[in-house]
């Protein structure tokens, strides 16, 4: 993919969040995935760092190294015609220099976009401290222009998910936070872990910029949350951990049935597997 091809991708991107409606994200973590996403018709594809992760055998948190996400994501990317974010969780690397590198990277292998969590670790100790995390999204910002590729930065705070700090502050923290790094220079903002309508609702109206709201057992239905003005939703690592959920349940049928019902529903028939990924490339 040539420079000119990812600038355009990337405003396709980023038009992508200012509606009409919202943009859904079933998250992806191979070309296969990748692929079945963009046959559906969705205008975009985004990553999941941990589905990935998981593939290739690490834990979610940054045991990954940068090139073998990178690796993956320039697959996919290099496999699909719409436009492709990466999760590239706290950027791979503590320092400015390491930002740098990553999303020169990420360019490289053909994403227009990247998520950026604000946390290094596995607990509230690892969350990077905010003047710091703003030096990142704009040197983020600033490695992007001097590419030619105007990045789409979705910048996340773990607040919520992690959860960390006290319960009554969380709220204020967030907008806090989120705001700092809208100013900084994100398009979008993200804040995982929070699942209810009401405060959802409240965060839109606090923060007046794109939000994405990462769904799960409990959140808004997708209509919901357009009605409350979230511009962008997507699934983490649920749709990669619902297949590992069908294979478990396929292999526990035929251990303790020897029947194979659950292998049949649903499945890709094979044909149609091997056309969509015989499709020629873009």
């Amino acid at each position: 993919m040539n420079i000119q091809a990812q600038a355009r991708k990337a405003e396709q991107l980023r038009k992508l969040h200012g509606g009409p409606g919202i943009l859904v994200l079933p998250n992806v973590w191979d070309v296969a995935s990748a692929r079945i996403i963009e046959e559906l018709g969705f205008p975009a594809i985004a990553t999941t760092s941990a589905g990935i992760a998981a593939s290739l055998g690490y834990p979610d948190g940054q045991k990954i190294s940068r090139d073998e996400m990178l690796s993956m994501v320039a697959r996919i990317a290099g496999a699909v015609r719409v436009p492709v974010t990466a999760d590239l969780e706290a950027g791979y690397g503590l320092t400015i220099e390491d930002m740098i590198t990553t999303v020169k990277a990420m360019v490289a292998a053909g994403a227009v976009g990247m998520n950026l969590e604000d946390v290094t670790g596995s607990d509230e100790s690892s969350q990077v401290e905010l003047p710091l995390q703003v030096e990142k999204i704009q040197a983020i910002r600033q490695v992007g222009e001097s590419l030619g590729v105007p990045l789409v930065l979705n910048a996340r705070t773990d607040v919520y998910l992690m959860p960390i700090g006290p319960a009554e502050t969380r709220f204020e923290r967030t907008v806090e936070r989120l705001r700092a790094y809208h100013h900084a220079g994100a398009d979008c903002l993200f804040a995982p872990g929070l699942n209810q309508g009401e405060t959802i609702a409240k965060l839109v109206q606090a923060l007046r910029a794109p939000l994405n709201i990462l769904v799960a057992a409990g959140s808004p239905t997708i209509g919901e949350l357009e009605r409350m003005g979230v511009a962008r939703a997507s699934t983490g690592s649920a749709v990669m951990r619902a297949t590992l959920g069908l294979t478990r349940r396929v292999a526990k049928e035929l251990t303790e049935s020897g029947t194979y019902d659950s292998l049949l529903a649903g499945t890709v028939p094979f044909a149609e597997m091997i056309e969509i990924l015989a499709r020629a490339k873009p």
